[in-house]
């Protein structure tokens, strides 16, 4: 991918408003001039995220999250820069021509293009033999069995694969598609002894969405049991697939995650698509495997309490310990739905109505409430054994707790329940804590750190900036006067700023001389600096300006290049105190330090007025 203008990403800056922008994902209050929420990128109870409508700019501070729209969209939805540029592009109708052409990038993003244009097509091309084919009857019919008809189909985009393989291997060459485009989507397999295998055969097939609506994948559901196979066979990872980071429906909840303050996680798609038809529309499920810490912290953008809906059977209560263990680690809130044995949400609202199952999902309980009910009733805890057995088990999952309180509670609540003494089940905690690599979820959370880590750029941290430098800085973007008045003095501040930490911040400023009435023109000259700066950068512009911003200026300059020459004039006196200094030396250190007397009593003179 060629280089994207810097005119181009100003233009598409100017053509969209924050405002609008963040709160088509979050519900904005006014504040005064701004605009608040509670922070997308952090947990909080007090709104602290605000949105600067005539800065065009975010800023959180909670945890220091803060840019410009582009800024927003690569945070919020996890995408680079290039393709959040894209994405507002868009969305304002601005056409970017790029600059420069890289064959390597261009090979990349023409091969993803082609991957996500196959996968669309292929979707169409299963629902439109579902919805017509004579062979697919019987994946018509299994819908109607499970009480749903054309319209939730038609909704869902819900396909079947034909069994004769040759029926879409035709479709795909008529279309263009290579046999290596197939494999690399994960639809198709190379066959040892040459030609393909289509992964999916006579399954119904549900499209697999990333969480901003692109299809990256599939779920295929068996229609015959075949013990070979699996009841649900997915994608594999793919370019486009990344199962640990992929939530089926999320691209349809998140908006209802961010409204309702909580995410119901279900175990399967049609459990998540009974929800959504029934108006129950947080609902989301993994896809093939147990929550990651990938899972988790994707998750959080959106909320940060989880309602977890699994079966109520041992398969079901493994993974609920599991999702429970990795998402308190990332500090999130879980729920659980004490489901009727035997029932998911499918089939207890076929059975009991929707009203019934609504009901509960809104008086689901603290997890470990759910998990001590269901497991006195399962275990003879008069006996010592037992109860000592349980309260290990316990102690391993609330060893993953990350807040301390929290997990000071669930000590007393357990160790109340099992009859236990609070700092003995502490002890065990501790112990768990201390010896992680008995629990099976803690080696998946770490395994998963590990890989991320080999991916990943340690955090970055801001650039360090004088406080006084920091407000010239502020200054300088804010008022075009202000901006003026310091590059007329940039000469005598040259200096001062050489030595103080962040001067070559507001150098560049006054070098590259952004206009301040224009917020996209003072976005795109922040979006051009590195990491560093522009984190060093964004915390000076959450203060409103002065009344007097010339006169702001003066002042701080004054204080700034007065302290700088206060400071040498130290450091030489320091020096002139030191033994054994030679007779020119100390002449030479006397006429310095006499120089900088002058300059500092005739420093209000150095400023143009």
């Amino acid at each position: 991918m060629g280089r994207i203008p810097e005119e181009t990403i100003e233009q598409i800056l100017a053509a969209t408003d924050i405002v609008d922008l963040v709160g088509s994902y979050l519900p904005l209050k006014r504040a005064g001039s701004n605009f608040k929420a509670n922070c997308p990128f952090h947990n909080e109870k007090t709104p602290s995220f605000m949105v600067n409508p005539s800065r065009q700019s975010y800023h959180c501070f909670g945890c220091g999250e803060g840019g410009s729209a582009i800024g927003f969209v690569m945070a919020y939805e996890n995408l680079p820069f290039p393709d959040a540029v894209k994405k507002l592009a868009t969305r304002a109708g601005v056409l970017i021509q790029e600059d420069a052409y890289d064959p390597e990038a261009d090979k990349r993003r023409r091969k993803k293009s082609r991957l996500l244009e196959l996968h669309n097509g292929t979707a169409k091309f299963m629902h439109e033999q579902l919805m017509a084919a004579p062979e697919a009857q019987h994946a018509r019919d299994y819908l109607k069995s499970r009480g749903y008809g054309r319209g939730m189909a038609e909704r869902w985009m819900i396909g079947w694969m034909p069994n004769n393989q040759n029926t879409y291997l035709d479709w795909a060459r008529a279309q263009k598609y290579t046999g290596r485009e197939l494999c690399d989507s994960g639809i198709a397999l190379q066959k040892d002894a040459g030609g393909l295998y289509v992964r999916f055969r006579d399954r119904l097939m549900f499209p697999i969405l990333n969480d901003y609506g692109d299809i990256i994948g599939f779920s295929g559901r068996q229609l015959r049991e075949d013990p070979r196979s699996g009841k649900y066979i997915n994608s594999p990872e793919t370019m486009l697939f990344k199962k640990s980071k992929v939530f089926f429906a999320l691209d349809r909840a998140r908006r209802s995650m961010t409204k309702d303050k909580f995410a119901l996680l279900c175990e399967g798609q049609i459990d998540v698509i009974a929800c959504h038809e029934a108006g129950i529309t947080s609902a989301i499920a993994t896809l093939g495997t147990a929550c990651t810490p990938e899972h988790a912290r994707l998750l959080k953008r959106y909320t940060n309490d989880v309602v977890l809906c699994f079966d109520a059977d041992g398969a079901g209560a493994k993974a609920a310990d599991k999702a429970f263990a990795i998402m308190s680690a990332e500090g999130m809130h879980l729920r659980m739905i004490a489901m009727p044995e035997g029932e998911d949400p499918d089939s207890l609202m076929k059975k009991q109505g929707t009203e019934a199952f609504r009901e509960l999902v809104e008086n689901a309980r603290d997890y470990f409430e759910v998990k001590l009910e269901r497991e006195t009733h399962k275990r003879d805890l008069t006996s010592v054994r037992e109860r000592a057995a349980l309260a290990n088990e316990l102690a391993i999952l609330v060893a993953h707790v990350e807040d301390k309180m929290t997990k000071d509670a669930l000590i007393n609540m357990v160790a109340t329940r099992l009859g236990l003494g609070a700092e003995e089940l502490r002890g065990g905690v501790v112990q768990a804590e201390k010896q992680k690599s008995r629990s099976q979820f803690y080696e998946t959370r770490q395994s998963a750190k590990d890989d991320q880590q080999q991916d990943v750029a340690p955090k970055t941290m801001p650039t360090p900036i004088n406080g006084s430098v920091s407000y010239l800085c502020h200054l300088a973007l804010t008022s075009q006067e202000a901006q003026d008045w310091l590059g007329e003095q940039l000469e005598s501040l040259i200096d001062p700023l050489a030595s103080l930490p962040g001067g070559s911040i507001l150098r560049n400023i006054l070098s590259k001389c952004p206009d301040p009435e224009k917020p996209a023109a003072i976005q795109m000259f922040i979006s051009s600096l590195s990491d560093e700066d522009q984190m060093a950068l964004r915390g000076s512009l959450t203060q409103d300006p002065p009344e007097q911003p010339v006169r702001a200026a003066e002042e701080t300059t004054a204080m700034l290049v007065s302290t700088h020459f206060q400071n040498k004039e130290s450091a030489i006196r320091a020096r002139l105190r030191e033994p054994n200094l030679g007779p020119e030396e100390m002449i030479a250190l006397m006429n310095q330090a006499k120089d900088l007397q002058d300059i500092l009593k005739n420093l209000q003179q150095r400023f143009i007025r």
